[in-house]
Formats: C-alpha cells, structure tokens, sequence
C-alpha cells in the first residue's frame, strides 16, 4: 500500500480544530452602526432642546431693556460736615479718645418719683377650733400595748383599714401557722388604720416566725 501525498501536506489529525466555546469579538460592522445610532441619538436630543429654546424666545420675545433714570443717583450735601444731629453729645467721642471730661450726671433735671408702697393684704382669717356639742365626747385613741417579751419580741404582720380586716386577717394567718397562733395577737390603731402585730416570748422567737412568713410567700417584719 502506497501513499501518494507529499511530505509538505499536513495530516489532516494534525491540523489545527476552531473551538466553537470560545467567545467571539464584536465585529467592526456591528461597532461602526452602534456608533451611528449613538450619534443619531445626540442628535435627536439636541435639536429638541435647540427646538423648545427658540420656541420660548419666540413666545416671550426679546428681553426688555430697562433705562436708567436721567436724574443722578448719588446727590452731593450742600454741607461737607455732614449730618448734624440736635442734641449729639461728644463725650462719647472724647472719653474714647482718651480724654477725662470728669461727667456727672445731673439728677436736679429730672424730678424724682416717689415710689409707691404696695396695699397691705387683708389679714386672713384663722378659723376658730373646732368645738364638740356638750352630748358628744371625743374618743381617746387607746394606747399601744407593751409587749412582755421585751424589744424586738413583736412580729408585724401587715396594717388594715379597719379592725375587721385585721381581724380576719389574723384568723387566716393563725390557721395556717401554728406558729403564729401560739403567739399573742396585738391589735394597735394608728392614724391610717389598724396594724395587726403578734408579741412572742423573745427576739429569736419574733425573727424565727417572720422567717417562716416569709418562706410561705407572706409579708411581716420585726419593728
């Protein structure tokens, strides 16, 4: 078998292959007509505003020329000294030059004006105490009682409106604590109301019982 093709012909698997996924460059036709468009673009914009500026020239008209008055806008004095003012006074110049005129103000010019006292105000009346009727008599306010355990032997458990309220309270209490009940109940008025107080043996006892008060969710404290 013989081959008939010369030596400089290339083989055909040697031959260089296009890649067909490799991107390919705008062309100068496509660029040349991008241009143009462009061009044709600007052009359009600029004859319309060109178009809409002689439109409003023609509407309005030409700019109104204003003339200047004939008379003369700056008029010389007749005097070169200038204004004088009646009444000026030049210490004011002269005193920041430097100059002591030693001023006094003159206080005979003027008379003085008394000035006047204010009214007095009317006195305000002090109501007169109060006086309870011959067949009524006021009620003592009953005295704290004493504790028998000495100070800090009071357990407070909480102040009422009335005694009712702290009546009820200390059944609550007493009924669930029987540490409580064993303790003496203590009902002391104040001018707000009613406190309700439980008086132990001791100090210790006191704090051991509002420290299971407290443990339970409810308030006291020793005064």
């Amino acid at each position: 078998m013989s081959d008939n093709r010369s030596f400089d012909e290339p083989l055909p698997w040697l031959a260089p292959v296009d890649d067909d996924d490799e991107p390919r460059g705008i062309s100068a036709r496509r660029m040349l007509i991008a241009l143009i468009v462009v061009l044709v673009a600007a052009l359009l914009v600029a004859a319309t505003f060109f178009w809409i500026g002689r439109r409003n020239a023609a509407v309005n008209g030409p700019p109104e020329l204003i003339r200047a008055s004939g008379q003369p806008y700056k008029v010389k004095p007749p005097s070169t000294g200038g204004l004088d003012i009646a009444g000026e006074s030049e210490t004011a110049f002269e005193t920041s030059a430097g100059e002591d005129k030693d001023s006094k103000l003159d206080l005979n010019k003027l008379p003085e004006t008394p000035i006047a006292k204010p009214p007095k105000a009317a006195p305000i009346p002090v109501p007169a105490p109060k006086t309870l009727p011959a067949h009524e008599t006021k009620t003592p306010v009953p005295a704290e009682p004493q504790p028998s355990g000495g100070a800090g032997s009071v357990v407070q458990l909480g102040a009422f409106a009335n005694q009712a309220q702290a009546e009820r309270a200390w059944t609550a209490l007493s009924a669930r604590f029987p540490s409580v009940a064993a303790l003496n109940k203590m009902i002391v008025p104040f001018s707000g109301g009613i406190r309700l107080r439980a008086a132990a043996a001791s100090a210790a006892d006191a704090k051991q019982v509002c420290q299971t008060l407290r443990a339970a969710g409810e308030n006291c404290f020793v005064p």
